[in-house]
């Protein structure tokens, strides 16, 4: 039997590859070859195989995504709504695009949901199912489905207005199929507020009401209900508190228990832009208390969701089964959204994550994680339980499905570079530096970075301030047009896009010490698209 014959046989009893691999050894660098009978190839006369689409992500079959809106599960279906404009692949009209999802990796678009009308655009917002039929819209055995969203005046913003927002609602009858407008809209009125959007609606069990919070400028204002149309305002939030070198956007709240403790603290999450740590559009929270109507934090300093610069306006599902906390974010940044080098379609949502809260020192810390429906889609291509790397050693790994791969990896603490690159020379480099505790991504070189001078202007670092463990764990899951990181369990978080001129194919692993890494496994992610 010949020896790669030998390896692969071994290899395939064990269970952890399903790709043959072999490796040649030089003096300072290693280059471990993992085969395999396909390589990634862009199609533009191929639906879903077009240059950077991505393939495990949501992204529109066709024309501009924003925001996603009314994310609400029901009867075994997460719906996913979300800021669309048919008619062009920049941002125009806004209206509620649809799609759903049983496992929330798999994706079907559906028909377009709610449209523009008299009263405006139809800018973010979210929905719930309204089981009891307080809103009297439906039936108690035909519960409503109702959508809350901002309605965007455009002639009255040309005018001079200051009110030009207000907020509208309307129901489904068949689990989201088709939706109808209600006749009272808008059913919160603005009296001079210039930017006052983005409800998120949902039933407080502690106090047995609606609650919804929105955006009015520079803060968060609630609201309570108890049939989800007349709206009563409660309390402000924020003026003096958080980021604020941008307009608040996108808000959420919901409660989360404490990791290891009966602990119960409540999380609100709000967009802002621009303001955020690496430029354009963020996520910040707030770790505090809420009764119902007022939400207070102890918090000074300011926290993110996601430390990319490509994860804005994302909120939680409502309704999950076992009270999962569900995210997803738009993955894109308005200092460059509308510039992105794709043909007929643009922009993706994030990964869909699940969030956690711990605690460190008394400190509160927002956790997220893919969910766990994505590691069905995961196929081992290699795995190591050591690698051994001698100081300024260079361990390469040749792999054709680099852009369609997680990586996995414990490693100690110390300084460690990753660079993924092509036959092209583009390269995208992720660094730690462990006196610093500064972990980058340079993506300056990555590929198409030219579309807008924001894009690839420079690296983007992050302090790793609460990062004290002996070891770092890296999961880095790459799409055709974006590298999502989650280090120590999601503790830290990064999203960027990236535009390789053609796919990557080798990984680049080095430190100028000596290093350890463990468990070490490459996985091609499955794609979620039927051609």
């Amino acid at each position: 039997m010949k020896f790669t014959s030998t390896i692969l046989l071994i290899l395939l009893l064990l269970g952890t590859a399903t790709s043959l691999f072999s490796c040649k050894k030089g003096q300072s660098n290693d280059v471990i070859t993992i085969h395999s009978s396909e390589k990634i190839v862009f199609d533009s006369s191929k639906k879903y195989k077009e240059p950077f689409r991505p393939q495990f992500h949501f992204s529109p079959e066709k024309k501009w995504m924003n925001d996603p809106n009314g994310m609400v599960y029901y009867k075994g279906v997460y719906h996913l709504f979300y800021q669309y404009f048919p008619d062009d692949i920049v941002w125009g009209p806004m209206h509620w695009g649809h799609a759903t999802s049983t496992d929330l990796i798999h994706w079907t678009t559906k028909k377009i949901a709610l449209f523009p009308d008299k009263l405006g655009m139809i800018f973010s917002g979210s929905a719930v199912v309204d089981l009891h039929n307080t809103s009297g819209l439906g039936t108690k055995e035909n519960p409503p489905m109702i959508a809350i969203f901002t309605y965007h005046d455009m002639e009255g913003e040309k005018a001079g207005k200051k009110n030009y927002q207000t907020q509208g609602l309307a129901y489904s009858l068949d689990n989201g199929e088709t939706w109808l407008k209600y006749s009272g809209n808008p059913i919160i009125e603005n009296a001079d507020q210039k930017d006052f959007r983005d409800p998120k609606a949902f039933w407080n069990t502690e106090t047995n009401r609606w609650n919804l919070v929105l955006v009015a400028g520079d803060h968060a204002q609630f609201y309570t209900s108890q049939n989800l149309i007349d709206w009563k305002f409660e309390s402000d939030f924020g003026q003096n508190l958080g980021a604020h070198g941008g307009v608040w956007e996108c808000p959420d709240i919901f409660k989360l228990k404490v990791a290891g403790s009966n602990e119960e603290k409540w999380v609100l999450l709000i967009s802002i832009n621009p303001g955020a740590p690496n430029g354009g559009s963020g996520t910040q929270y707030f770790i505090g208390d809420f009764d119902g109507k007022n939400f207070k934090t102890s918090q000074k300093e300011v926290k993110w969701v996601d430390y990319g610069a490509d994860n804005y306006a994302g909120v939680t599902y409502n309704n999950t089964p076992n009270g999962k906390r569900i995210f997803v974010g738009w993955m894109s940044n308005w200092l460059y959204a509308r510039n992105t080098p794709t043909k007929n379609w643009r922009s993706a949502m994030t990964l869909p994550r699940e969030l956690s809260l711990i605690k460190t020192n008394e400190n509160y810390v927002l956790k997220s994680t893919p969910v766990e429906q994505f590691k069905k889609q995961l196929v081992t291509a290699y795995s190591k339980d050591l690698i051994a790397i001698k100081a300024n050693q260079k361990i390469s790994f040749d792999y054709p499905h680099l852009n369609q791969s997680e990586i996995r990896f414990k490693a100690v603490t110390k300084n460690l570079k990753l660079v993924f690159s092509n036959e092209t020379k583009d390269s995208l480099v992720i660094d730690y530096e462990a006196e610093s505790k500064i972990f980058s991504i340079d993506r300056r070189h990555s590929g198409i970075v030219n579309f807008e001078k924001n894009f690839g202007k420079e690296i983007h670092k992050t302090a790793m301030l609460n990062n004290n463990s002996e070891t770092m764990d890296y999961q880095i899951i790459l799409d055709w047009s974006s590298v999502e990181i989650f280090l120590n369990g999601g503790i830290y978080t990064f999203t960027e896009q990236i535009f390789p001129t053609t796919p990557y194919t080798q990984l680049r692993i080095q430190s100028d010490e000596e290093q350890e890494i463990k468990n070490f496994t490459i996985r091609k992610i499955k794609g979620i698209w039927k051609n």
